[in-house]
């Protein structure tokens, strides 16, 4: 059983940044971070393989977000900048069994969420 633990969110003002961590029981899956809004559909933030070489990111959040990891610690990050008030949400990581996807539905593991609140 692959166990995922968030941590790091909070309440941030807009233009400000925050790392978000997920702790991973393993470090061998390609991982995901998804969002979920009040009223919304949880969607596709990044994702980033398990050697790292493969890194996506959702048009809304290019250039501003960064993903990463450290396998030695088995942790994966999410680096935010330029935070908007539309970025408030629940944070997931998840893990694939099946290589990386933009798609919730194609990851097995998730955390338990981390909520980032962005004031205007």
């Amino acid at each position: 059983q692959v166990q995922l633990v968030e941590s790091g969110g909070g309440l941030v003002q807009a233009g400000g940044s925050l790392r978000i961590s997920c702790a991973a029981s393993v470090a061998n899956y390609a991982m995901g971070w998804f969002r979920q809004a009040p009223g919304k559909e949880r969607e596709f933030v990044a994702l980033i393989t398990w050697a790292g070489f493969r890194i996506n990111y959702a048009d809304s959040v290019t250039g501003r977000f960064t993903i990463s990891r450290d396998n030695a610690k088995k942790m994966v990050y999410l680096q935010m900048n330029s935070l908007k008030p539309e970025n408030t949400a629940v944070y997931y990581c998840a893990a694939s069994l099946n290589g990386p996807s933009r798609i919730s539905n194609d990851y097995a593991y998730w955390g338990q969420g981390t909520q980032v609140t962005v004031s205007a």
